[in-house]
């Protein structure tokens, strides 16, 4: 099945908005979301207005749009204007309706809270801390989540300070660190947890953490020690961290007698927990 078959309804404010998976991002019908938040008779004459005003003012949005096939009530699948998660909040923030009201404020206080952020980063930290409480992570995995972005962080500031200056560099080190330490690529991981666009390190075990900040912190100081220059260099560095994470992997599943590499993830986990949960107030 191809992305653009994996099709899904999404409630906005009670009304339905169609969405679609599109090179692994979800892009919403603007055309619904433009029903649900202005009085008009005619959604797609209201939205073709609007985004004649758009282009008219310079704006960029409307270019980040996709004409993709959704299915319309009729059946049928017909070409659609879509836009993804930042496409349709430019777009919401250019409608004048009052249901539209509430997301601008949400905005501007997202916007507000992200400029504090820049100057108190602790401020980042809670709030990340926070909504992983809020999804219900154990508090201890959550500080070695938290101590894992720092480690990565360090690690994407040596990267660009040494030449890598591409998002497809990134992911071809990252790559190499991972597949050195677990003997698996990122998408081949997700693929064993069952997983689609979710972010891999959100559903890793304790150890797996553990192992990726091994790798990630030793392709750092290897990097530091080389004082490496460029991708092919840094590349060697991160199949060197990754080895030796890989090695720390091995002693470890041989000391407690079991894979470090898990099929866990956070989603089923959730869940069992939960029926646990049920069972016990059953009984």
């Amino acid at each position: 099945m191809s992305n653009n078959e994996l099709t899904k309804i999404s409630i906005f404010d009670g009304a339905r908005v169609r969405k679609i998976l599109f090179n692994n991002e979800w892009y919403f019908s603007v055309v619904d979301i433009c029903a649900a938040l202005v009085e008009s008779s005619n959604s797609g004459a209201y939205w073709r207005k609007l985004k004649q005003r758009l282009i008219a003012e310079g704006s960029q949005v409307v270019t980040f749009c996709h004409a993709l096939k959704l299915k319309a009530s009729d059946g049928k699948k017909y070409a659609t204007d879509c836009a993804n998660t930042e496409g349709v909040f430019r777009i919401i923030q250019s409608i004048p309706s009052a249901k539209a009201e509430p997301f601008k404020q949400w905005l501007a206080k997202i916007g507000k809270e992200r400029i504090d952020e820049i100057e108190n980063p602790e401020l980042g930290i809670e709030r990340v801390k926070s909504l992983y409480e809020k999804k219900g992570y154990p508090k201890d995995w959550i500080e070695k989540r938290l101590k894992g972005m720092a480690v990565r962080q360090k690690l994407t500031d040596e990267w660009e300070r040494r030449g890598a200056n591409k998002s497809i560099d990134y992911a071809i080190l990252t790559n190499d660190i991972m597949q050195g330490a677990f003997e698996l690529k990122v998408e081949e991981h997700k693929k064993l947890k069952g997983l689609e666009n979710q972010n891999l390190r959100d559903h890793m075990t304790d150890l797996e953490l553990i192992i990726t900040m091994l790798g990630e912190a030793t392709t750092t100081q290897i990097s530091q020690q080389r004082d490496s220059q460029g991708i092919f260099k840094l590349r060697r560095d991160a199949k060197d961290g990754g080895a030796v994470a890989g090695r720390t992997r091995k002693d470890i599943e041989v000391q407690i007698g079991t894979k470090v590499i898990s099929e866990d993830n956070f989603l089923t986990n959730k869940k069992s927990v939960s029926k646990k949960i049920d069972n016990s107030i059953k009984e």
